[in-house]
C-alpha cells in the first residue's frame, strides 16, 4: 500500500462543526491517525437534528440520528471517535494520557476554554514537551476582541467578505450559504500543522499555533487591501463586475435556471465571441470596439449578450466559445458537478458505504500527490465507536477499570 504524507502521526481532534473538524479531516486524509474527542453530553453540532437523508423517523428514538448526518460524514471521514468527559478530573487526566502518546491537538473553541479545562498548551507540554497544539478561534488567542463569539457569518463580516456579496448600486446581501471562511481557515490550519511538524522533526521542539480565522480569511482580500492602502479607495460589492474585463458575467441560457459564465480579457477573445454569436458587427460597434468602451458600456453589453445566450444550450455554447479561445463554462449545480465526466475521472466525489446510510458520495481528496496521495480509508465514526481501541489497546486501561469509568460517565 502507498504511504501517506502523515503516516505515523497521531492527532487528538477537539474540533466542532466545520472549521475544526475539516482541519482534522485534511490531516486524516493525509494519513494521520485522527481521534475525534467528544461526549454524549456535548456531541459535535453537525451530529444533531434529523438527517436530511431517508425517512427513518424511528431512528431518532433508537439513537441512530447522530450517526447519520451527511455533513458530519464528509468532514469526519478517516477518523476514529471516542467519548470523554473533559470536565471531570478522570476525563482530564485521560486526555493528558492520550496527549502523551500523540503528536498534535486541534481545537476551535473560544480563547481560554482549553486553559480553563486544564488542557492548555502549558498543561500539555508537561506530559508531552514536543506537542503541537493548534487553536483556531475566530479572533485569535490574544487582542482586544479575543472574547467575542463568532460563527461563520460573523467571520465573513469581520474579514470583509460580506461587504463584497451583493450587486452594484444595491444593498449588500452579506451572508453566503457556503461557508468559505470555515474551509479557508481549515486549509490554513492544516498548512500550519505541517509546518510545525516539519519544525519539530528538525529541532525536536513542538509549538503552539494561534490561528485567527478572522485573519486567515482576511488574506482573501489582497486586492482590496492594496487598493485602499495605495489609493484610499474602498472596494464594494459590484456583483459580477470586473475592472479589467468585459464581458464578464453569468448569462441566462435555454432551460430551467441555466446559465453560462463568460470572461473576455483580450481583443482576440472578443472577436472570437462575436464570431460564435454570429454578430461580427459587434466588434466594430463604437460602444464595444475596445476594452475601454466595453467597460464603459458594460450594462448595454450585458443586455446584448443576454439576448443572444438566452436561446443557446449552455454546454453546447461552452464548447463553441472554448474552441475560439473564450473562457466560458456552464454554471453548474450540485447535480451537474456530481455527474460531470471530468470530475468523475478525477474522483472529485468518492462513494463510501456507510453502515446506516448505505452508499453515500462525499467530496474526494482536493489535491493529487504522485507519491503520497492519501485516500479515504474509513467512513465517519459513530459516537464513541473506538472507545475500546483507544482506552484499552492504546492506553492499556484494564477492561474492568474502563467499564467502571464508563458507568461513572467519564467515558460517555
Amino acid at each position: 500500500m502507498e504511504r501517506s504524507a502523515l503516516d505515523g502521526f497521531r492527532v487528538l481532534d477537539l474540533g466542532r462543526v466545520l472549521a475544526g473538524p475539516m482541519l482534522g479531516q485534511l490531516l486524516a486524509d493525509m494519513g494521520a491517525e485522527v481521534i475525534k474527542v467528544e461526549s454524549h453530553q456535548r456531541m459535535d453540532g453537525t451530529r444533531l437534528g434529523r438527517p436530511i437523508i431517508g425517512d427513518d423517523i424511528a431512528g431518532g428514538d433508537e439513537g441512530k440520528w447522530p450517526n447519520m448526518q451527511p455533513m458530519f460524514h464528509a468532514v469526519n471521514r478517516n477518523k476514529m471517535a471516542i467519548t470523554l468527559d473533559l470536565k471531570s478530573p478522570q476525563g482530564r487526566q485521560t486526555f493528558l494520557d492520550l496527549a502523551r502518546v500523540s503528536d498534535v491537538v486541534t481545537e476551535n473553541f473560544s480563547p481560554g476554554v482549553m486553559d480553563n479545562l486544564g488542557l492548555g498548551y502549558r498543561d500539555l507540554c508537561k506530559v508531552k514537551p514536543d506537542i503541537v497544539l493548534i487553536s483556531m478561534s475566530g479572533p485569535g488567542a490574544w487582542g482586544s476582541k479575543r472574547h467575542i463569539v463568532t460563527y461563520a457569518s460573523q467571520i465573513a463580516a469581520l474579514c470583509g467578505m460580506a461587504a463584497f456579496i451583493g450587486y452594484e448600486d444595491e444593498e449588500v446581501l452579506g451572508i453566503s450559504q457556503t461557508h468559505y471562511c470555515d474551509a479557508a481557515a481549515a486549509t490554513a490550519g492544516a498548512t500550519a500543522v505541517c509546518q510545525a511538524l516539519y519544525y519539530r522533526q528538525r529541532t525536536g521542539r513542538g509549538q503552539f499555533i494561534d490561528l485567527s480565522q478572522w485573519e486567515a480569511d482576511t488574506a482573501f482580500h489582497a486586492e482590496a487591501i492594496i487598493e485602499y492602502s495605495m489609493n484610499k479607495r474602498v472596494l464594494r460589492a459590484k456583483g459580477n463586475y470586473h475592472p479589467r474585463m468585459a464581458p464578464y458575467n453569468a448569462y441566462r441560457c435555454q432551460g430551467d435556471d441555466a446559465w453560462i459564465s463568460i470572461a473576455v480579457d483580450t481583443e482576440e477573445a472578443w472577436r472570437g465571441l462575436c464570431h460564435v454569436a454570429g454578430h461580427p458587427e459587434w466588434a466594430s460597434d463604437g460602444r464595444f470596439a475596445d476594452m475601454c468602451q466595453r467597460l464603459r458600456n458594460r450594462k448595454e453589453l450585458n443586455a446584448v449578450i443576454s439576448e443572444w445566450t438566452r436561446n443557446e444550450d449552455a454546454y453546447a455554447l461552452m464548447e463553441r466559445l472554448q474552441a475560439e479561445g473564450v473562457a466560458a463554462m456552464p454554471v453548474m449545480n450540485i447535480q451537474d458537478l456530481y455527474f460531470n465526466p471530468h470530475h468523475l475521472a478525477r474522483q472529485a466525489f468518492v462513494e463510501t458505504n456507510h453502515p446506516l446510510v448505505g452508499v453515500e458520495p462525499i467530496y474526494g481528496m482536493p489535491w493529487k500527490l504522485s507519491k503520497t496521495p492519501g485516500h479515504i480509508r474509513r467512513v465517519a465514526p459513530s459516537v464513541g465507536e473506538h472507545n475500546e481501541y483507544v482506552y484499552q489497546a492504546l492506553l492499556a486501561i484494564p477492561g474492568e477499570t474502563a467499564r467502571s469509568l464508563e458507568e461513572q460517565k467519564v467515558f460517555w
